[in-house]
């Protein structure tokens, strides 16, 4: 199939007027639209978005905070209204329209439903957009998944350069002017997906997104609508990518200068991938595989990469293209790697080895695998489908489609027949929904239990512990990976020849932070952690040996005492390559820890710390860097047992840092420091004395090839 389309308006309309140069900031808008929901149970998708590119955006958006509600969608919901109790649920659906608007005026943002005031609330500053913005229509913003796209179809969609008054938004009718002239404007009407303005000169249709019947058509499964610039369509959206006129020498200079950019923590090799889920990991013919996200013109594809020692990858030919999206591998009955994905536009699918290179793949002819229903059946409408993840087991397939209400679905051949055998939860555990979302499952046995490695969008990555029986999980046990703003994300993982689980996860850009504009590579994963499951059911987590082949001039201090409320730097040790192993004796401290990628003066600094009063460990960006980047604390539940001394496991590179609990808790932040000097190291003590039994630092090459 295709991926995308793009449709560039002609030479003559572009000279003909009616387009025009962005000049100011967008600031004070007006976003409307006529929508037509194909059902009220969708979560998250965006009828119409503008994005400045960089992380950051303003949108209509359907049913994520409120089921059925529309809101002002914004970057981590700093421009929402987060309590829309008092908001009615949308009625509409399935072919009438109803028209969604949002008034932006200053600090005053406003929802009108067919004209009539719908919400209200006030903002802390309104977001100003740049002439480098998109605008986005199916999808909720840039680096949102495909699957928080919005399922029906939009006859209609505009922006206006200022706030509109209530009368006049009412007065506004679809495929008309109006007395005002839209900024930038859809009208699907004549059949085409153009902005009538010019102001956006190449409008591109992704996935199965289609205009039918004078309408944007869309699937709710990763089909939308990407308008901008032709200049930006050429650079990001044609032939090649942004780099394709440098050559390979040039590229590789560029990444080896940036001070960002990871050295032992695997990055991709070029261009921006959002999303960058691994995916497919198996552990095959002596090697470790490890398949991601990219995009390019085909769309959605997987890269592929394959290690003998979990550090230094070797890049394959991309043999799964065209709408990948995320799946697992596993063997099938024969021992054939398979791998279960979803197909963009189509549904759940499969595909099998052809070499054992894993460099050719055969897609079945059979897919989709998700099973088809009808109006009347009792899975009809009750499951979104979504991020399967597939195994073989006791003769039989089975395959978690991932959504709202995750299922199970079962076969006895590959090729199916494939039919739903119900939900996947036999029920729920205390303190989590039983409709949490399950994206990117990862279901595996581990210490005679099940675990369920996912994410839901609210939440990031977390896991579940339990049994599988009776073709159903039962969980015992839920804990997150992910706390503040859910930067870890998509879990993938392997058992090894050793009997290894070992996981990787994406780990996110820190929002604000302009990685992907200004050096044109954006996609980190975590380090590999070897997983195994604890007496206390909870899952103990730690890097694997192999790291310790990177090690260089190592550096030992023993018994450092650091008085209350007071800090030592660590004399000679300083970088931005470096791994830390402290054993502490906390005494009586409230708090301990390290600081890293700190300035001489503690201008910029990074803290981790063992928070003992509040049972955490914690890494604190609040003064990371003097420019962009996170400003906030990361922290996961972790306590020492008494007597129990503390040993912090700290990994720095460059941007990511990436802490490990006695084998029990990790955290992970980017940092973005702006100071050559913030390369320092400094321990520190608050609320009473401690001391450092042993410390370790050591320097850590970098192993990726650039």
């Amino acid at each position: 199939m295709v991926r995308n389309r793009t449709l560039l308006l002609s030479t003559a309309l572009l000279a003909s007027g009616l387009a025009r140069a962005q000049t100011e900031p967008l600031t004070d808008k007006t976003l409307v639209a006529w929508v037509s929901p194909a059902n009220l149970a969708q979560r998250g998708g965006s009828v119409l978005t503008v994005d400045d590119r960089h992380g950051r955006f303003d949108g209509i958006v359907f049913g994520e905070l409120a089921p059925a509600c529309w809101m002002a969608g914004s970057d981590f919901y700093r421009r929402t209204l987060r309590d829309q109790g008092a908001c009615a649920a949308e009625s509409v659906c399935g072919g009438a329209l109803v028209q969604v608007a949002i008034r932006y005026a200053a600090r005053e943002v406003a929802v009108f439903r067919d004209g009539a005031p719908y919400a209200r609330h006030e903002i802390d500053l309104p977001q100003a957009f740049p002439a480098g913005a998109v605008v986005v229509l199916g999808l909720r913003h840039l680096d949102a998944a495909d699957h928080a796209c919005f399922a029906g179809a939009i006859a209609d969609a505009r922006i206006y350069d200022r706030a509109l008054t209530p009368e006049q938004i009412a007065a506004l009718r679809p495929h008309e002017v109006g007395d005002v002239t839209p900024w930038a404007w859809w009208d699907f009407g004549a059949g085409a997906a153009v902005d009538r303005t010019g102001r956006f000169g190449a409008s591109t249709l992704f996935g199965a997104a289609r205009v039918a019947d004078g309408r944007l058509v869309l699937d709710g499964a990763g089909s939308y609508l990407v308008a901008s610039t032709v200049a930006q369509a050429t650079e990001s959206l044609g032939a090649g990518d942004a780099h394709r006129n440098r050559t390979a020498r040039a590229l590789r200079e560029d990444l080896l200068r940036d001070p960002y950019r990871p050295g032992y923590h695997f990055v991709t090799p070029e261009g921006v991938c959002m999303p960058f889920d691994p995916n497919g990991a198996i552990y095959w013919k002596g090697r470790y595989h490890l398949f991601y996200i990219f995009q390019d013109h085909r769309g959605h594809d997987w890269g592929h990469v394959s290690s003998a020692d979990l550090f230094h990858w070797r890049h394959h030919p991309t043999g799964l293209v065209d709408g990948m999206f995320s799946g697992d591998c596993f063997l099938d009955a024969e021992g054939r790697p398979t791998m279960c994905y979803h197909q963009v536009g189509q549904g759940n699918a499969l595909a099998v080895a052809l070499d054992d290179d894993l460099d050719a793949w055969q897609k079945l002819a059979s897919n989709p695998i998700t099973p088809a229903t009808r109006p009347g059946d009792p899975h009809h409408d009750r499951y979104r489908s979504w991020d399967p993840y597939g195994w073989c087991e006791d003769g039989a397939y089975y395959a978690i489609f991932g959504g709202t209400r995750p299922a199970v679905a079962r076969a006895s051949a590959l090729a199916g027949p494939w039919r739903y055998v119900g939900d996947l939860f036999a029920h729920g555990v205390d303190g989590v929904a039983l409709d949490e979302d399950v994206s990117c499952a990862d279901f595996f046995e581990l210490g005679g239990k099940r675990v369920l490695l996912c994410i839901s969008h609210r939440l990031g990555c977390r896991y579940y512990v339990g049994d599988w029986r009776d073709e159903q999980f039962h969980p015992e046990r839920h804990a997150q990976m992910s706390w503040v703003d859910n930067s870890f994300f998509a879990p993938e993982s392997l058992v090894d020849d050793r009997g290894r689980r070992i996981m990787w996860a994406w780990i996110l850009d820190g929002p604000g932070f302009a990685t992907r504009a200004q050096s044109g590579w954006s996609g980190t994963m975590s380090l590999p952690r070897v997983l195994e499951l604890g007496a206390d059911g909870l899952l103990r987590m730690a890097p694997p040996v192999e790291i310790e082949a990177l090690r260089r001039d190592p550096r030992r201090f023993e018994d450092v005492a650091v008085g209350a409320d007071d800090g030592v730097v660590l004399p000679g040790c300083s970088g931005d390559s470096l791994e830390l192993v402290i054993a502490w004796q906390p005494g009586d401290a409230r708090e301990v820890g390290v600081e890293v990628c700190r300035s001489a003066d503690g201008e910029e600094t990074t803290r981790v710390s063992y928070d003992a009063a509040a049972q955490v460990l914690k890494i604190d960006t609040a003064r990371s860097s003097r420019g962009d980047g996170p400003r906030t604390v990361e922290q996961g539940p972790f306590a020492l047992r008494p007597g129990e001394p503390l040993q912090l496991r700290v990994f720095v590179d460059r941007s990511v840092v990436e802490v490990f609990a006695n084998d029990r808790q990790a955290v992970v932040r980017r940092v973005y420091p702006t100071r050559r000097d913030s390369r320092g190291v400094r321990l520190f003590a608050v609320g009473g004395a401690a001391t450092a039994t042993t410390v370790e630092v050591f320097e850590i090459a970098p192993a990726n090839p650039f």
